[in-house]
């Protein structure tokens, strides 16, 4: 056993004798309340602490007991009928009020109510509604009938209520009856037991360190080609395909599983010994030789960090190869101390170096090839690419809602050394999955939505990670740029993203963890009238997670559970379709996923014939960007498609079609991208005819280049120039085709002249 062994089992027993002792900022974690997060942001420049495994704080934790839901009963649900009234007499609803209230406001009942779970917020919702079946309900319980008219009557005292109210605030609320099950259910703290196939193995944990372009993830493959077995755990599934297809290229076969595709080799559809898939999709009970789990610093992602943490714990392979930044390595290796694993690092230097420039872009004029400019809003993106092309430079985009063929496509075109096209703009989609032949990273603003573990949803400046994730792809190894260089757009920005790259990676401190469809069946066991959105919040509140973990966001799975709740569907059906991964904010796709609930829910298959006529199949290419973003939700409706028929086969058969289909869509969205600009223009009212607009214009100007004596400065020429509103070429052309047509020229500008200032001020040109 090592050294750093010892020291860690030494340190957990300390942590376990001692009481509890003050912690550093860095390792403190608090829970807010009512929330099942317990992670908190490291402070720049702070350590990665053992954390405190505190079992009694966390069950003692009391529940948000706003999460309760109670349950609405019937009226008449009696099972003695009239026993009570024929053994009594019937009860004076305005004595039996003021009974009810004089039991309500003693402070005596309701702390012992508290002591049973009852605090103040459940003891009001439990008295009105046993108050409410005390004065409506036509036939009571004998025994509660029988009591009540007892201390009408003057026979009884109030108290007595105690144990009837009890009994009807647990029928109402039936997680009081089973609280300690819930919390065993719920317990996270010692998630590396989940997987006793991989316990079972002693398992070699290699972790190659390193920025972006380092070669790290190189290293790790060529491990996984040279194994006799093997799978590639990554985060996209374009990554997933370079795998696939650079294992099958070397003579070693591999499958692809992704959520909405699975690829086999073999022609029986027998599994091949290697597959490359994306990180949720990997098996933990297959055995394999080698693992490799890409990026591993996602672990800590709000939304997606579970799928890491499960495939780092159960993954059952005899080696496992973790590729990721190094502020992850001090975190790896404290989680593997819990599964008995010891970790070997190979760190790794960039093969190519990236400096930052000391002047910004501050204009599109200066532009030059190889440069990639990276905005945070598909606004930006369109805003930039129209004024790139009107300067009479074409351009490539990607952002993140294209389809996987599309964008590489468009990097097909930007890498092209024959290609013209040799400006890029995109999102950050470019940080990982692709390979571009980048020369310099703009950066058009560094200020990005962001979404918290708590699913808050805000602006911030880009984290250090992230800039050097996307910076990375400037000068990349296998381009022909061998020097990479970052800047930004304005010149303002500059300043603020030297002070980001300046500081080192944030290490991580936590892993992401998300409730499993067992342990949800188990809290319906309990909860059989909460719905799906309701116990996964209780689930999260209730749960306790050790200090290395927190729960990840749910706000998507909720979000899918209540839009479907209304649809009779059983629990694990109703789970599989909330699991989803779909964009909440296209409105197409969220009603073509209430209209595949509701058909799944009538026992209807989903045939190629129905989901065609729900989207309007087949679909002609995009005349603006309206159509566009129209044909990108169905791409993504197909892509739901998919995913379910991979989960329920029989009712979803035509797999085939729609892929073939999604296929044909790919092309069309891709011809719709390449004209990209003439959509933008084609979505602007104040552009009736760019092109004769331009000409137009551009007549004028290469008319007074020439010295010509019909009204207008020749400066007009050189600033339409200097604006990219013209190239030199364009103007010596329009200037040939005003000498052989003036008359056509002239008309034009009087056409133009009679226009308001505001419209011709709005239009742009097109080459």
């Amino acid at each position: 056993m090592s050294v750093n062994r010892y020291m860690y089992l030494f340190s957990r027993l300390q942590r376990h004798i001692s009481t509890r002792t003050n912690r550093t900022a860095a390792g403190t974690c608090h829970a807010s309340s009512g929330s099942g997060f317990l992670h908190k942001q490291p402070q720049a420049g702070s350590v990665v602490c053992s954390r405190h495994v505190s079992s009694n704080s966390s069950s003692q934790r009391p529940p948000d007991t706003s999460l309760f839901v109670p349950i609405s009963l019937k009226t008449d649900c009696s099972a003695d009928g009239d026993v009570g009234l024929e053994l009594t007499q019937p009860l004076d609803k305005a004595e039996l009020l003021k009974v009810l209230n004089r039991f309500y406001k003693k402070k005596e009942m309701q702390k012992l109510a508290a002591d049973h779970g009852l605090d103040a917020r459940l003891f009001h919702q439990a008295f009105i509604s046993f108050r409410k079946l005390a004065l409506e309900v036509t036939s009571l319980p004998a025994d509660l009938h029988i009591i009540l008219s007892d201390i009408c009557s003057g026979a009884g005292h109030v108290d007595d209520i105690y144990p009837y109210f009890m009994r009807h605030a647990k029928i109402i609320f039936p997680m009081l009856d089973c609280m300690d099950d819930l919390r065993k259910i719920s317990d996270l703290r010692v998630p590396a037991n989940w997987y006793p196939d991989a316990r079972a193995i002693q398992r070699k944990v290699i972790f190659h360190a390193g920025p972006t372009n380092s070669g790290k993830t190189y290293h790790a493959i060529q491990r996984y080609l040279a194994a006799k077995s093997g799978v590639y755990c990554g985060p996209l599934k374009l990554l997933a395909h370079e795998i696939f297809e650079k294992s099958n290229n070397a003579g070693v076969p591999c499958d692809l599983v992704t959520g909405e595709e699975r690829t086999f080799m073999d022609s029986d559809g027998r599994a091949s010994s290697h597959v490359a898939c994306t990180i949720e999709m990997c098996s933990v009970t297959t055995p394999y030789e080698v693992a490799v789990i890409d990026e591993i610093q996602m672990i800590r992602d709000p939304s997606r960090g579970w799928a890491w943490t499960r495939a780092l714990l159960g993954l059952c392979a005899q080696e496992i190869h973790v590729c990721g930044e190094p502020a992850a390595i001090d975190f790896i290796r404290e989680l593997m101390y819990t599964t008995g694993e010891e970790m070997e690092v190979n760190n790794y230097k960039r093969l190519t170096p990236f400096s930052i420039l000391d002047e910004a872009v501050e204009t599109l004029d200066n532009l030059s090839p190889g440069d990639c400019i990276v905005c945070f809003s598909k606004n930006d993106i369109y805003s930039i690419s129209r004024q790139i092309e009107a300067r009479g430079l074409e351009c490539a985009v990607i952002y993140g809602s294209l389809p996987p063929g599309t964008k590489l496509s468009q990097a097909k075109k930007f890498n092209d050394p024959d290609d013209p096209c040799k400006i890029l703009v995109a999102t950050d989609a470019i940080g990982m999955g692709l390979n571009l032949s980048i020369r310099r990273i703009i950066f058009n603003s560094l200020i990005k939505p962001n979404v918290n573990e708590k699913g808050e949803k805000h602006m911030e400046t880009i984290s250090t990670s992230q800039a050097l994730q996307i910076s990375g792809r400037a000068g990349r190894f296998a381009s022909k740029f061998k020097e990479g260089e970052v800047t930004t757009m304005h010149k303002d920005d500059l300043p603020v993203l030297k002070e980001i790259l300046s500081h080192s990676v944030e290490p991580i401190q936590t892993a992401g963890l998300h409730p499993t469809a067992e342990q949800i069946e188990m809290f319906a066991y309990h909860l059989p009238d909460a719905t799906l959105s309701n116990l996964v919040d209780i689930f999260v509140s209730l749960s306790q997670v050790d200090g290395m973990y927190f729960v990840c966001n749910i706000d998507d799975f909720k979000f899918l559970a209540d839009m479907i709740q209304h649809i009779p569907l059983n629990l694990r059906s109703r789970y599989v379709f909330c699991t989803a991964p779909i964009n909440k904010k296209q409105p197409f796709v969220c009603t073509s996923f209430l209209k595949f609930a509701r058909q799944f829910s009538r026992d209807e298959p989903l045939t190629f014939d129905w989901v065609g006529r729900h989207v309007n199949w087949p679909l002609s290419a995009p005349k603006n960007i309206k159509d566009l973003v129209q044909l990108e939700a169905v791409h993504d409706v197909l892509d739901l498609y998919l995913w379910l028929s991979y989960r329920f086969m029989d009712m979803f058969p035509d797999t085939a079609l729609v892929r073939e289909t999604q296929q044909e869509l790919d092309g069309i969205i891709q011809e719709g991208v390449r004209n990209i600009t003439r959509l933008i223009k084609a979505a602007d009212p104040t552009i009736t005819n760019p092109l004769q607009t331009r000409s137009s214009r551009g007549g004028q100007a290469g008319q007074r280049a020439q010295g010509g004596s019909r009204g207008m400065d020749s400066s007009i020429a050189s600033r339409l120039v200097r604006d990219g509103l013209l190239t030199p070429d364009l103007l010596l052309q329009l200037q040939r085709e005003w000498s052989k047509n003036p008359k056509q020229a002239f008309t034009n500008q009087s056409a133009r002249d009679t226009e308001p200032p505001n419209i011709r001020k709005g239009k742009n040109k097109k080459r």
